[in-house]
C-alpha cells in the first residue's frame, strides 16, 4: 500500500475514532477530555515538507472542527503542532543519517524515550493552545492548567496504548547518504 493511501485511511480512522467513539464517551470528569485525532499529524512521514505539514495540519483540524462546530479552534492547534513538529524531530533524531533510517516517527524508530518526549511536547503544545483558546471564553486559570495537564495525560496514555496495541510496520528510507 502506498504512503498516500495509507495516510488517507489513517486520517479517516483518526477523525472517525475521535468523532464517533471518543466524543461519545461519557465524561470521566470535567477536566478530562480524551483527544487523539492529532496523532495523525504526529505519525506523518519525516519526508513531508513543512509547507505540506501545515496544509495537512489545517485540513485535519478543520475536519474535526466541522464535526464539533467550532470555528477554527482545532485547526489552529493542529497548524501549531505541524509547525513545531520538524523542530522537535530535528532535536530528537540523530544527525548522522547512517544511524537513523526510518521513514516515520514511532517508538521503534526513535526509541521509547525520544518518542515519549516527542509525543509529550507536541501533545502539551496542542492541548495547551487549544484549551487556552477555549479558556479565553471562560476565564479560571487554575481550571485551565488542570485541564491541560489532565487532557495531555489521558491523550499520551491513549497514544502509547495505540502504539503498543497496533504496532506499525516500519519502512526504511532508501535514499540515505553513505
Amino acid at each position: 500500500m502506498n504512503d498516500v493511501l495509507k495516510n488517507i485511511i489513517r486520517f479517516i480512522l483518526f477523525i472517525g475514532l475521535q468523532v464517533y467513539v471518543l466524543d461519545k464517551v461519557p465524561a470521566l470528569h470535567r477536566f478530562i477530555i480524551p483527544i487523539i485525532y492529532f496523532l495523525f499529524i504526529l505519525w506523518l512521514p519525516f519526508s513531508v515538507s513543512r509547507f505540506w505539514l501545515l496544509i495537512i495540519g489545517f485540513i485535519t483540524g478543520l475536519s474535526y472542527d466541522y464535526f464539533k462546530n467550532t470555528p477554527g479552534l482545532h485547526a489552529a492547534a493542529c497548524v501549531l503542532i505541524a509547525y513545531f513538529r520538524p523542530f522537535i524531530v530535528n532535536i530528537l533524531i540523530p544527525k548522522d543519517t547512517s544511524e537513523f533510517n526510518y521513514s516515520e516517527p514511532s517508538a521503534k524508530a526513535m526509541g521509547w524515550a525520544p518518542y515519549g518526549v516527542y509525543v509529550f511536547a507536541l501533545s502539551l503544545l496542542h492541548h495547551g493552545y487549544l484549551l487556552l483558546l477555549e479558556w479565553l471564553d471562560v476565564g479560571n486559570i487554575l481550571d485551565l492548567l488542570v485541564k491541560v495537564v489532565a487532557t495531555t495525560a489521558i491523550s499520551i496514555l491513549l497514544i502509547f496504548t495505540a502504539e503498543i496495541l497496533f504496532p506499525r510496520r516500519m519502512k526504511y528510507r532508501t535514499n540515505t547518504a553513505y
